[in-house]
């Protein structure tokens, strides 16, 4: 089986090309086999009000496209200025990595992909937040 595959929970809800689709009372498994759909869950989403960091941001700019609210054309430049931006401060290894990640995943149009790059970054942008407000 090619796709992906999404394990949802009871009444878990996902985005797939603007429907919004939730889960029964069971746990079960969804395999997506058209290519390029575009698909958010709901409980990893960004809500406008939490969209306060710079990872953040770049997050956002790739569910919107996954959620149809930005056109993929008009996001990538946005999201490969943001992403470049954070290249400059997250110099460690594997922030590098999943940059890169990230990059590749935008130029292939897997925003989906780009976006589950980025969202490894945030606790390391929160620890090093925290840090910051240590000193």
């Amino acid at each position: 089986m090619t796709g992906l595959v999404l394990k949802l929970g009871p009444h878990e809800r996902v985005l797939i090309n603007g429907a919004v689709i939730e889960n029964g009372e069971r746990r079960s498994r969804l395999a997506v086999v058209t290519p390029n759909a575009h698909i958010l869950r709901l409980r990893d989403a960004i809500h406008p009000e939490e969209v306060n960091t710079p990872v953040r941001r770049v997050c956002y700019i790739a569910q919107l496209v996954l959620s149809g609210d930005a056109d993929p054309e008009e996001a990538r430049m946005q999201l490969m200025r943001g992403i470049e931006q954070l290249s400059q401060v997250l110099t460690d290894h594997d922030s590098r990595a999943l940059l890169t990640q990230a990059t590749t995943a935008v130029i292939e149009d897997q925003h989906y992909q780009a976006l589950k790059a980025l969202r490894s970054l945030l606790p390391r942008e929160e620890r090093l937040f925290a840090a910051t407000r240590l000193t």
